[in-house]
């Protein structure tokens, strides 16, 4: 088991990309907190870990805002006894919206979750692994934060943030023994992808239009990133910090 022994929590671990990678932590050992505004997803991926005879917890929390970081911090380490791998998962999609037409409360939403989030988190759980003397950050970003599409500016440029600020943190915590990377995810095949594509428009032909941009041939699976997490989160990566580890199948070539 790659990760025995370790105490990992995952935001937005209800479904998806989320869900995926706490329950193949949880089969590699760790002990996870599981994430999500959504009780009943919450719940139910506690249930998938409990069932694969692993160890779980629900917390309840939006990441955007600082108490409920704290929160949910604060309850992993109080019920497991330390915190050694972060998962920024959550994060908030936008259809394809002209500039002119983006709002200042969608704006303000798209950069609370998708990046202010990942600077509470820090914030939250840096001092513990200090103490501990190490830990791994990892954030969910997105190919889009690499290669931006039409419409999505906004997000585009949330996901960009992500991945500059995995940098600077991966520079600034590096003497800490904490690594930070980040995952740059292709659009996955989960209800999520009609928001990208545009509820208004026929979503087969968006679909099979997109999935002709990637190389590969096909979109991400959940378990893709979850594996990817895998690698980022255990000791075959202790010298690798500050990259955005792009599973696209070559769309940000």
């Amino acid at each position: 088991m790659k990760l025995k022994g370790k105490v990992a929590l995952v935001t937005g671990a209800g479904s998806g990309m989320g869900q995926a990678i706490a329950v193949l932590f949880a089969k590699e050992g760790a002990k996870v907190s599981v994430v999500d505004m959504d009780a009943a997803r919450g719940q139910k991926a506690v249930g998938l870990i409990e069932q694969n005879k692993g160890q779980g917890q629900f917390i309840s929390a939006d990441v955007a805002k600082a108490t409920d970081v704290e929160h949910m911090i604060k309850t992993t380490v109080a019920t497991y006894g330390r915190l050694d791998i972060l998962v920024n998962n959550a994060g908030v999609p936008m259809g394809p919206t002209p500039i002119e037409e983006v709002t200042e409360d969608l704006y303000d939403r798209i950069m609370a979750v998708n990046i202010k989030s990942i600077y509470l988190a820090a914030k939250y759980v840096t001092p513990i692994m200090k103490q501990q003397g190490g830990g791994v950050i990892i954030n969910i970003t997105s190919i889009a934060g690499v290669r931006p599409r039409p419409g999505l500016n906004v997000y585009c440029a949330s996901k960009g943030g992500a991945i500059v600020l995995t940098k600077a943190l991966a520079i600034e915590l590096a003497t800490d023994n904490i690594r930070v990377n980040s995952i740059g995810p292709v659009a996955t095949d989960t209800p999520m992808l009609a928001k990208f594509i545009g509820e208004d428009k026929d979503f087969e032909k968006g679909r099979e239009k997109f999935i002709s941009t990637i190389p590969l041939g096909r979109l991400a699976t959940p378990e893709d990133i979850a594996y990817a997490a895998l690698y980022l989160a255990s000791s075959e990566a202790s010298l690798v910090t500050g990259i955005n580890l792009e599973v696209d199948g070559g769309r940000g070539i």
